[in-house]
Parts: structure tokens; C-alpha cells; sequence
């Protein structure tokens, strides 16, 4: 591929180096940092649960996973006022949605600019082809055959590398929309029970 496509391969070649490699490190993020734990998620489940029960799990949680950075902001400030323990929640939320798309943008970009290329190699490939008709016809046979081989393998590349990275840009993007329906409804879970207990403790005194 490398003999035959042309120069137009290599950053072809480096876009798809660059894509692959942002998709491996959003997967072990998503594996390390964003699945929801599953003693989270019956801790949620359960109105029962105290919050003491939730203070231990975030305590003794990992710290950078992004579920428990939002538990434990709303677990720090549930004791203020809502507004203000509302507000620190949506700035968290805020930062864990921009760490989960850091990078979608390049994948992005790759989703259009490699067919690009490949279109550019296309045409490198043809008028490298049409450049060996001479004034008395065809000069190098085996030269045409070269540039139409370099005009297909640069397209067919581009469009491979576009799809991958189409793919891999609508995966993550819906894994972080998910995620953050997920962190938006704990929230709203946690909130009204704090808000329901503040009412009930108010309406006591």
C-alpha cells in the first residue's frame, strides 16, 4: 500500500494512527472511570438507604471515578441550601461531560477530512496516470495501471478510516450522553430527597 498509494497514504496512515489511538484510551476511560458501579446503583435504588451508607461508599470509593465525583459533591454540600448544592452539581456534571468528550472532536474532524484526502489521492493518482499519454499515445502502459492503483488505494483508505472513525464518534458520544442521563437522575434522586428530609425536619421545628 505504501509502494503503490502514493505520498497521500502517510497522513492518511497518520489519521488513522491518531484515530485509533483516541478510541483505545475513550474505551479504557469509560472501563476505568465511567461504569457505573453496581453497589452505586442498588445504593440509588434503595430509599432506604442512609446517608451515612452513601458517605462510606464515597469515602471509600476511587476518588477520580466520575459517578462517585458526583456523589460526592452533592454528599459534601446536601446540607446547604439546594440552589447552591443544585448549582455544585451541575458544575461537576459539567466537568465530567468535557473530560468524556475530550477528544470526539478529532475523531470528528477524521470523519471528514480522510475521504478528503482520499479524494486528493485520487486525483494525484489520475493525473499521474493521464501525465504518461504523450503526443503519440500511450507512453508507459504499466505507469497508467500504477496511478489508477494509486488513486483507488488512496480512496479506499480514506473511506475505511472515515467509517472506522464515524463509528467510533457516534459510540462514544452516546455512551456520554448515557452517562450523563445517568448522573442527571441520581441527582435529581438525591436532591429531592434531601429537599424532602429539609422540609420534614423544618416542618418538625
Amino acid at each position: 500500500m505504501l509502494d503503490v498509494g502514493g505520498p497521500l497514504i502517510w497522513p492518511l496512515l497518520a489519521l488513522a494512527v491518531i484515530m485509533v489511538a483516541i478510541m483505545l484510551d475513550k474505551a479504557y476511560v469509560y472501563w476505568r472511570y465511567t461504569r457505573p458501579p453496581t453497589a452505586l446503583r442498588h445504593l440509588l435504588a434503595d430509599s432506604e438507604v442512609s446517608w451515612n451508607e452513601l458517605d462510606h461508599f464515597a469515602a471509600t470509593s476511587d476518588p477520580q471515578h466520575h459517578y462517585v465525583r458526583f456523589l460526592r459533591v452533592i454528599l459534601k454540600n446536601r446540607q446547604r441550601p439546594a440552589w447552591w448544592t443544585e448549582s455544585r452539581a451541575g458544575d461537576e456534571a459539567l466537568l465530567i461531560q468535557h473530560a468524556l468528550g475530550r477528544g470526539l472532536w478529532v475523531l470528528e474532524t477524521i470523519v471528514t477530512a480522510a475521504p478528503l484526502l482520499g479524494l486528493l489521492g485520487t486525483i494525484y493518482g489520475m493525473m499521474h496516470a493521464f501525465s504518461l499519454f504523450g503526443a503519440h499515445g500511450l507512453v508507459d502502459p504499466k505507469g497508467v495501471t500504477s496511478g489508477v492503483a494509486t488513486a483507488l488505494i488512496a480512496t479506499a483508505l480514506g473511506l475505511i478510516v472515515a467509517l472506522i472513525a464515524l463509528f467510533g464518534f457516534n459510540y462514544f458520544s452516546r455512551l456520554q450522553s448515557r452517562t450523563m442521563d445517568d448522573l442527571e437522575r441520581a441527582g435529581t434522586r438525591l436532591l429531592d430527597r434531601a429537599r424532602l428530609e429539609a422540609g420534614a425536619e423544618g416542618a418538625g421545628v
